[in-house]
């Protein structure tokens, strides 16, 4: 054994008798800590939003902000309503019933269109009139078959207002875009600061989403809806619409703002169940290992205050939970047990010998003090590649996780002896030679005696199994469908399903046409081109992706031109004539209607272009998204610019970034902690070779996934980094312990069985409460939650078996010397 790890097990035994004489003061400075952090958590803000899985810096994001702050929210709430008949005048009385009550009672309203107020355009003479399309309310069957005809033949009302059948009608909510918390939502405060080269004006000149000059860009960033605003929304739709549903008035509801709500609700419902599973299993199995009350109630303590000084850290430092970070709690309950787990097992057994409370401390800092140090290090190396993580939760999630396994590791080293200092713990007999801890030990035993007495042939079965893995990881796909989290049969599946087939398209891709000059868009030209792109891509089909809607100022152009020609719809055309272009704006502006700031921005230089499509998976749409994005760029001249944004590309990015950040974090984590493995072993051969038991059980996961066909997504990208740094603990323990023994023996498999029936029992516990642990995720009603816990105890059960088997083979190969021997 070398010298430095003498000193380090040295000052762990000084450090143990430090704080047994300063027992109080220790307790009472680790309490107000923990009280301290404690504090913040009444702080601690939610975040479960589709851009939240993206950091505040990212080009894309930042884009999609610009976009949000120029033309409101893109996300939309779809309410489809099926009755009997849509065009009869219960129907309808129902509609504006229904449209009354969300208008007066939902909170945080942009906008709401519906049958009663969708705009209706139309010519009178030489006026043009633009209302609501029931402002007269039809009283008679002659007056419902006019409407129902006027509405069918409109091209702007079909996927939007009504389904192509004439079945379905829609109520659509635009939520508010900046929260009405603060001065958030002024908008005079939002746009201060223009740059004089803009003239004031809110669009700029230098790009579809620039004109803020250095003074602005200064200012506080506008607070967009939170989400506990947008939880309230849905919360209120939720009660109201109930109320109106019935046999022959069916409602679908959906939306990325409803399914966001009801994904979160899930998720925290979920994880609140996990967090007193967790508790239970890890009290069951701390019971079943040391039959001692304090043996329960301790490890659960120290946890418990690691938890809430982490969540504490995270209120402080203003990070706000998300959806992958929910798994925190019941994460460090289950993997920062482990430190107190070894602590208190050679505490326990030296206390029984030697019957000195001290002493008993003393020797077990000393002698799982470093080891502990070590595994708490690997696992915290393995969370902390996430940090680079392109995915803003999974940063959080690398950060804080670790930070609660560091703060679990501190607990323990310093809370946990002063505490064994001033509990009164009840010293036992040695097991008799015929109880379970001996018939324990005997089986350990015999694993130790068949794993180096078969080195060779468990080498080969371990390759072969690597082998076999890697041809599964090959079959690895990614997918990111929030929605296919959720089961089949929840509401929110069922009614966007619904939605999409019979309204073509729940969420949006939003296209910005920059002609780089004020009034661009009065150019025949261009909006010819807007018109013909638009029409070009409702008919196109990539699979099952479609543009279901495609919307611009050409649209509304068109809708003008036809009110001002008698109504005839062979005028529904872009006129061809230049000096009209601009007169025709001008008339609609002033009948008083303000839609056009939807679609163009005040200096009729940028249009924005809206496609709706099916809800999919992010990653179908990556080449529809880039394929539309070169169509546009193909048809414009170069002096026009394109920009791509909205939910779809925000979503897409989403999709790269999660690729992008697993790549990373698994480089970095293998990287890192096969350089500590070597530092704590002391050899670069047997580093390199300890780490085959630690890369084995991820591998073999990877390929499970592959042959089983389970999808790579935003949470099972988790398991290689998080599983790396929970397996390496068990081989660190390991390879600690069999380098002390093999020092004094020098015989290798006499020094694994003193291992495995040392360090081997603390090793099993801590497995098992970690499987458990994630196993429990296994209750959860969400699938992504389902595979994450399902596969995670997978690997940690087959880590704990490469190192009761392929590490003492490896060793018994490495010294077959000394094997030979014996």
């Amino acid at each position: 054994m070398s010298e430095m790890r003498k000193k380090i097990e040295l000052w762990f035994e000084t450090l143990g008798h430090s704080i047994y004489r300063h027992r109080w003061i220790t307790l009472v400075a680790m309490v107000l800590l923990v009280a301290g952090l404690g504090s913040q958590i009444h702080n601690l803000k939610v975040d479960t939003s589709n851009e939240g899985f993206l950091h505040e810096q990212d080009p894309t994001l930042i884009q999609y902000n610009e976009f949000r702050d120029k033309f409101g929210r893109d996300e939309f709430i779809v309410i489809a309503i099926e009755p009997d008949e849509v065009f009869s005048e219960k129907t309808l009385k129902k509609i504006k019933a229904l449209h009354d009550e969300i208008e007066a009672n939902v909170p945080h309203l942009d906008d709401i269109i519906s049958m009663v107020n969708a705009r209706n355009t139309r010519g009178d003479g030489d006026r043009l009139i633009v209302e609501d399309l029931l402002e007269d309310w039809p009283e008679t069957s002659e007056d419902l078959a006019a409407l129902k005809q006027r509405v069918l033949a409109n091209p702007l009302y079909l996927n939007r207002l009504i389904s192509e059948d004439g079945r379905f009608t829609t109520i659509v909510i635009r939520t508010d875009t900046y929260s009405s918390i603060g001065a958030a939502k002024d908008m005079d405060s939002v746009l201060e600061g223009f740059d004089e080269k803009s003239g004031g004006d809110k669009s700029g000149t230098d790009g579809p989403l620039e004109g803020f000059d250095e003074k602005s860009s200064a200012k506080p960033a506008p607070k967009y809806l939170t989400d506990e605003e947008n939880t309230a929304v849905v919360t209120a739709l939720h009660e109201i619409l109930p109320k109106y549903e019935s046999n022959d008035f069916k409602l679908y509801l959906s939306g990325t703002p409803v399914t966001t709500h009801i994904i979160k609700e899930s998720m925290f419902s979920d994880m609140t169940v996990f967090v007193k599973l967790v508790v239970l299993t890890i009290g069951v199995c701390l019971l079943i290992m040391f039959r001692r009350l304090t043996g329960v109630f301790l490890p659960l303590l120290i946890v418990a205050m690691a938890l809430v000084s982490t969540l504490g850290l995270m209120a402080l430092f203003g990070i706000t939970v998300k959806l992958p970070t929910t798994i925190l709690p019941s994460f460090i309950l289950a993997v920062g047990v482990g430190a107190s787990v070894h602590v208190l097992a050679m505490f326990y057994r030296e206390l029984n010998q030697s019957r000195d409370r001290e002493h008993a401390i003393c020797h077990a800092l000393g002698h799982s003090g470093l080891a502990i140090v070590m595994t708490s290090l690997t696992t915290a190396a393995g969370l902390l590649s996430f940090v680079t993580a392109d995915i803003a939760p999974l940063a959080d999630l690398g950060i804080f996780a670790s930070i609660g396994v560091m703060l679990a590791l501190v607990y323990t080293i310093v809370l946990l002896p002063a505490i064994l200092a001033i509990l009164p713990v009840k010293i036992k007999k040695p097991a008799h030679e015929g109880g379970p801890g001996r018939n324990f030990d005997r089986l350990l035993t015999a694993i130790a005696d068949f794993s180096t007495g078969h080195p060779k042939a468990i080498t080969v079965v371990t390759v072969a199994i690597i082998a076999v893995s890697l041809v599964g990881t090959t079959k690895l796909y990614f997918r990111h469908d929030p929605l296919k989290w959720l089961p089949e049969t929840t509401s929110i599946r069922q009614d966007t399903l619904k939605i999409d087939h019979e309204l073509r398209g729940t969420v949006a891709l939003e296209m910005l046409v920059d002609t780089g000059k004020e009034n661009g868009l009065y150019d025949v030209e261009v909006l010819n081109k807007l018109d013909r792109i638009t029409s070009d891509l409702e008919k196109r089909h990539w699979g099952g992706i479609f543009i279901g809607k495609a919307t611009s100022v050409a649209d509304i152009l068109k809708e003008i031109h036809q009110a001002l020609n008698e109504n005839r719809p062979d005028f529904y055309i872009v006129p061809q004539d230049a000096a009209l272009i601009p007169q025709e704006f001008l008339l609609f502006e002033n009948s008083g209607s303000d839609d056009l700031q939807d679609v163009v921005d005040s200096r009729f230089q940028i249009a924005r272009v809206t496609l709706k499509g099916p809800w999919e998976d992010s990653n179908l749409y990556v080449p529809v998204i880039n394929e539309i994005e070169a169509q546009f760029k193909d048809t414009f001249a170069d002096s026009i610019t394109i920009t791509t944004t909205g939910m779809l590309p925000l979503l897409a990015r989403t999709v790269y970034a999660s690729i992008r950040s697993a790549a990373k974090s698994y480089i970095l984590a293998g990287v890192v902690i096969t350089l500590m493995m070597i530092l704590l072993i002391g050899s670069v051969r047997l580093g390199l070779l300890s780490m085959v038991p630690n890369l084995l059980p991820i591998i073999f996961t990877m390929g499970l996934m592959g042959w089983l066909d389970f999808p790579f997504d935003m949470f099972t990208m988790l398991i290689g980094s998080i599983a790396i740094g929970l397996a390496v603990d068990d081989t660190v323990h390991f390879m600690h312990n069999f380098r002390r023994y093999q020092y004094e023996i020098g015989d290798v498999r006499e020094s694994v069985r003193k291992t495995l029936t040392t360090t081997g029992r603390a090793m099993l516990v801590t497995s098992v409460v970690l499987c458990l642990g994630f196993f429990i995720y296994m209750f959860a009603s969400m699938h992504n939650l389902f595979n994450f816990g399902l596969l995670t105890g997978i690997t940690i059960i087959v880590a704990l078996l490469a190192d009761y088997l392929v590490a003492p083979a490896m060793m018994a190969l490495v010294h077959h010397k000394q094997s030979e021997k014996k």
